[in-house]
């Protein structure tokens, strides 16, 4: 995410198993003919400990206690090939990060952790240093002997593609080869993992979810997955949004729907079809905003009301048209979950209302007896931001029980 003052602006307007010597290595190391890994930096104790004493309560707005650092870690920028599936597996190169402790174990647990919505490119894991939710999973979990491993989506980090905001299948990728790559870079580095566990806030949950279906098709072992304020389910959200709208609404939300309407053009290969949302007045500044070129986000209404077409506010139309039916598909929840699931939900969450929060365990437990993998938990009163520095230390709890 943003560092906490842009997040507030932006967001309302558009809202050690090796040696030294390969550890400090700065050329990048080729490991296979597609993926290649390059050291980045060690954050010490003191940094790590301080992300969780000051910078954290910074970011969100509220004192939570974590467990502090006991070692330091070394981060990685890993490169690795991928396909995009929504463009005929169309081949691309994509990023991430790999953090690894600074100990002297050769074997530690996996914590793949999947970033939410952000509005720059290198707000995201393998550039740590502008992503403030990323340093914290650093912090709490590679800081305690995990290893963390961040897909930074296409579009994002070192990818030069579009950003395939809240598209399905190109997150499924992501994640999946990012986890594959990374086994060859560690396995390189002669250390191993013994654990894999997923967790995601925001965009990140609903990521997270998508990519648990995926490694439950394919067969890989998945020890626990936690989520902090998912959106399981796009199209229900925006529903909310725009027929059954909360005055605890943030103004930000436009940013969703401007991100997704430009991301599902050009990944379903629909021409025209943010347009076909987005009023006249907005249309090209929302452009600016999704490419990331320079605009001034005060130009930005944050009335949904001026930005969307005001056909999309009958729920019959949105669902009928070409963008609902696409957003339609959005959903990470409704398969039969084998892994154990933690979905983390604030009651004031300003962005993802209580019953999406609980959306799949809902789902799960209303198969017959009940799915008991899927459990929903309150983080009680708490913001968007809230819930996921609320929810971060239950998950390093949950997970070092397993």
């Amino acid at each position: 995410m943003l560092s906490l003052v842009r997040a507030v602006v932006f967001m309302a307007l558009l809202g050690a198993g090796l040696s030294p010597a390969l550890a400090e290595q700065s050329a990048p190391i080729q490991v296979t003919s597609g993926v290649k890994y390059e050291y980045l930096a060690r954050w010490d104790v003191d940094r790590l400990n301080t992300i969780l004493k000051t910078d954290t309560p910074a970011f969100a707005g509220i004192a939570v206690s974590f467990t502090p650092a006991r070692n330091a870690v070394r981060l990685y920028r890993i490169s690795y090939d991928s396909v995009i599936p929504e463009m005929g597996n169309k081949p691309t190169v994509a990023s991430g990060l790999l953090a690894v402790p600074d100990t002297d174990g050769t074997s530690f647990p996996t914590v793949s952790y999947q970033h939410g919505t952000v509005y720059g490119r290198h707000e995201v894991p393998s550039f740590a240093e502008e992503s403030p939710e990323t340093q914290l999973m650093i912090a709490q979990f590679a800081g305690q002997g995990y290893m963390v491993i961040g897909a930074d989506y296409f579009g994002l980090g070192n990818s030069t593609e579009h950003e395939g905001y809240m598209v399905k299948g190109s997150h499924q990728q992501a994640t999946y080869d990012l986890l594959m790559a990374s086994r060859a870079v560690v396995a390189n580095m002669k250390l191993s993992s013994d654990k894999l566990f997923l967790a995601g806030w925001s965009q990140g949950g609903f990521v997270t979810m998508a990519f648990l279906e995926k490694l439950e098709a394919a067969g890989v072992k998945v020890d626990g997955a936690a989520t902090a304020s998912a959106p399981v389910d796009v199209y229900a959200l925006m529903q909310g949004f725009l027929v059954y709208p909360r005055k605890i609404d943030a103004a930000w939300l436009n940013s969703i729907m401007i991100l997704s309407s430009f991301a599902y053009e050009n990944y379903y290969g629909v021409p025209g079809l943010a347009r076909s949302l987005l009023t006249d007045a907005y249309y090209d500044i929302a452009k600016k905003a999704y490419d990331r070129e320079p605009f001034n986000p005060a130009d930005i209404t944050t009335d949904l009301h001026k930005l969307i077409r005001p056909e999309y506010f009958d729920a019959r139309y949105f669902a009928n048209s070409a963008f609902g039916r696409l957003i339609g598909s959005a959903q990470s929840y409704r398969w039969v979950i084998a892994s154990p699931v933690r979905n983390y939900y604030g009651e004031t969450d300003e962005a993802i209302t209580i019953g999406v929060g609980r959306m799949a365990m809902t789902y799960a437990q209303s198969m017959g007896s009940g799915n008991q993998n899927v459990e929903a938990v309150s983080t009680g009163p708490t913001t968007h931001r809230g819930t996921f520095v609320t929810a971060v230390p239950h998950w390093k709890t949950w997970f070092d029980g397993k």
